[in-house]
């Protein structure tokens, strides 16, 4: 048996990373798994080569193994079970990140950056790599609560394609080794011009579309649960739209689970309109977890 796929955490030294950190170790002593730090900078090239006569290193260098030194130690402090490993790459964050991304279990990203990405709502390099990563990448943002896993709930929000798919099954890990409820979440509209109490005359159109939502729930679980019974699921539909209903149900999340399908080549980025929701506005670290596919990708809600 070789090695075990590590959980990935991306470091710059920011506040919002000494979290993911910590979110990061927590997550891979729940799975058993090793954790590796990784610092990415262009420092090399903004610096120059270091000459070869002297001793000195780049303060960029410097800085960059104080960093990954720090979280080591933080990891070690935290959880001292948890194997870890460093590295330090002359590379953008970003593109490391989604290279990380085919060797590991999961990339962890903070969800500020440092320097001029502070002021965003959501670090650029953060969003790339959840917009494009081959794999699982979870942003952590939220608050203590959620951060700490202090809800006891994993939630997951369902989609057409969703029966069976990476999401769920990811969603399901995540629960069994929380031992926590999953709330897995599909969420239905009504037409505009029908209003509330809109009963027709061939059938109840409102109560039917919740029908189908609940029969997709049931689908898009019923293989993943055999394998899972231990977790206790809740299956709950919505009327609104799944951004704005996921959004709000994450404040009592300790995760939420969403899938992005990616184009069969991988040219380009996809985050679909719900997880682009999701890690901009979630009260809860968001996982996002791609799925392949090469038909063109429908509208989300």
């Amino acid at each position: 048996m070789g090695p075990m796929a590590p959980v990935v955490v991306g470091v710059d030294g920011s506040d919002a990373s000494l979290s993911a950190v910590d979110w990061a170790a927590d997550e891979a002593a729940r799975l058993s798994l090793p954790l590796r730090i990784v610092y990415a900078s262009l420092w090399e090239h903004y610096e120059g080569a270091v000459p070869a006569w002297t001793l000195d290193r780049p303060s960029g260098q410097v800085l960059a193994e104080n960093i990954v030194a720090a979280g080591a130690e933080r990891v070690r402090q935290r959880r001292p079970g948890v194997p870890v490993t460093t590295d330090i790459v002359a590379e953008d964050a970003a593109s490391a990140l989604l290279r990380e991304g085919h060797m590991a279990d999961v990339v962890v990203v903070g969800s500020r950056g440092r320097g001029e990405l502070a002021d965003l709502l959501l670090g650029s390099a953060a969003l790339v790599v959840a917009a494009r990563s081959s794999g699982p990448v979870i942003v952590v943002r939220g608050d203590r609560q959620a951060l700490e896993g202090r809800h006891g709930r994993v939630l997951l929000g369902i989609g057409p394609h969703d029966v069976d798919s990476p999401a769920v099954r990811f969603a399901f890990r995540e629960a069994a080794a929380r031992d926590a409820e999953l709330d897995v979440v599909c969420t239905w509209r009504r037409q505009l011009h029908e209003p509330a109490d809109h009963m027709a005359v061939s059938g109840d159109v409102p109560r039917d579309r919740e029908q189908r939502a609940a029969a997709l729930v049931d689908k898009a679980v019923e293989a993943v649960s055999r394998d899972h019974p231990q977790v206790l699921l809740r299956r709950t539909t919505l009327e609104g739209t799944a951004r704005k209903v996921l959004t709000e149900r994450s404040a009592a999340a300790d995760i939420l689970v969403v899938g992005a399908r990616r184009p069969g080549s991988l040219v380009g980025m996809e985050l679909g309109r719900v997880a682009h929701r999701a890690l901009h506005h979630a009260h809860c670290p968001v996982a996002v977890v791609p799925q392949h596919h090469d038909a063109p990708v429908p509208d989300e809600s």
